[in-house]
């Protein structure tokens, strides 16, 4: 689960340390595995396939299959977990593509590699990077044959600052996987968080595999300029778009669009929410539309479920777990820790941020401030993602984790059963837009 889907700051990994001390192992564990179950049920299957869907892009951690300390060892229940939400999809014809969304040292340098810092250790570990070609074999073994899988996603938004380690990669886990299961497709994500194909052979496309680019816009996220569906806004839609499936046009492979989606304006929050919000679904509907006259380019939309900033529903703010959360997330957002969570940092970006990486640009000769991997990312951005979205972060999950302190299973229970279906509330205007596209792609079939 990413920190901006369940409300904790900061990487996955520390948030359950930081759980276990407060609750004890076994609480803690109880916790997570009840909110996991709660978080995708059948109700959550019949609800995706109600809007027009029939793929599911299920994205899991390493760490439900291999412990660090004992890595030669595959965990049966990551297997469990798998194979429920498997279950489920095939009983309402919904395929499933399985993303592995976090590998060890992270495979890119964000917080959803789970990683803890800053840098994608796994390019520098051929260790990790066997490990994971292992633990793929033998997802692979487990689901080759199964028709409700449509494929596997490798590795979610590789960040090769190199380039060539990634590829490598590609090949030797598309041979290893082959192996044990010829059949299911591969999907695969370019480099730099799916963005560039730059370097990728066009004359030597893996067999039976889908490339995937993530087609964000930035013109859906806060502080970034407004869509408002002008001629130009739209040309740069296109033009980001076209540039991300060059590649796959060269190489005559599929496309597939992994991750795509804005993010809204709280209500709660923000007098001004319901015009920006509006903006940000014309966007969208501006996107599905370059999909659809590309041909029908198949996509899926980040993300199903989360506490209210980004999903097609959202857990209530009346629920159990968003009144003991809810001054949290809000200290969380004002003070900018999370990268996708954020609302306004506006008065501690002034006072506290800006002052300290102004200095620190001072120190820094300009044209150094730019050779950081990704190029892309700006000086503050990477000094963003150390100070806040990793240290503070740290902190403020310690302080999150004491919110927790002396519940009981019963009372741990009832927050985790706040991620069911039916006790969560629908992004309406959005789903609609969903299922009008998902109706669109029905009749071009």
């Amino acid at each position: 689960m990413e920190n901006f889907i369940t409300g904790y700051s900061g990487h996955e990994h520390e948030h359950r340390a930081a759980l276990a001390a407060v609750l004890g192992k076994e609480k803690a564990e109880f916790f997570f595995s009840r909110l996991i179950h709660h978080f995708f049920t059948e109700a959550d299957a019949a609800f995706f396939a109600s809007v027009g869907f029939n793929c599911l892009r299920v994205p899991f951690n390493y760490r439900h299959f291999m412990d660090d300390d004992n890595p030669d060892v595959i965990k049966q229940s990551g297997f469990d977990v798998l194979d429920r939400i498997v279950s489920l999809c095939a009983k309402h014809n919904i395929y499933v593509v399985l993303d592995l969304h976090a590998v060890p040292g992270g495979q890119n340098q964000d917080w959803h590699s789970d990683s803890g810092i800053s840098r994608a250790l796994f390019w520098e570990f051929r260790d990790f990077q066997t490990r994971m070609i292992q633990l793929w074999v033998a997802i692979a073994k487990h689901y080759a044959g199964n028709p409700v899988i449509a494929g596997y996603n490798p590795l979610n938004e590789p960040a090769d600052p190199e380039h060539t380690r990634l590829i490598e990669w590609y090949v030797r886990a598309e041979k290893a996987i082959r192996e044990v299961d010829p059949e299911h497709i591969l999907f695969i994500d370019g480099n730099t968080y799916a963005m560039d194909f730059s370097h990728f052979p066009v004359d030597k496309p893996l067999p039976n595999a889908v490339y995937s680019c993530h087609d964000y816009s930035m013109m859906g996220f806060p502080g970034m300029e407004q869509y408002a569906g002008t001629d130009a806004q739209k040309a740069k839609l296109r033009s980001s778009f076209e540039r991300k499936v060059h590649f796959m046009k060269e190489a005559g492979t599929p496309i597939w669009n992994g991750e795509f989606g804005p993010v809204y304006a709280d209500p709660h929050v923000d007098k001004d929410a319901a015009a920006i919000n509006e903006h940000r679904i014309e966007l969208l509907r501006e996107q599905l539309r370059l999909y659809q006259e590309a041909g029908g380019v198949s996509w899926s939309i980040w993300t199903y479920k989360d506490i209210g900033y980004q999903g097609m529903v959202s857990v209530r703010r009346d629920s159990p777990y968003m009144r003991l959360i809810q001054p949290f997330v809000e200290k969380k957002q004002r003070l900018g820790v999370d990268f996708w969570g954020v609302v306004d940092k506006g008065a501690v970006e002034k006072d506290v941020y800006a002052p300290f990486i102004n200095k620190l640009k001072e120190m820094v000769p300009e044209h150094l401030q730019k050779r950081k991997y990704p190029p892309v990312w700006s000086f503050d951005r990477q000094v963003e993602r150390v100070v806040r979205e990793c240290l503070l972060s740290e902190y403020l999950g310690w302080e999150m984790a004491e919110l927790f302190e002396g519940k009981t299973e019963a009372e741990l229970e009832e927050l985790a059963a706040s991620f069911r279906l039916e006790n969560c509330m629908e992004r309406s205007q959005l789903n609609e837009v969903l299922r009008r596209d998902a109706a669109i792609s029905r009749k071009t079939e």
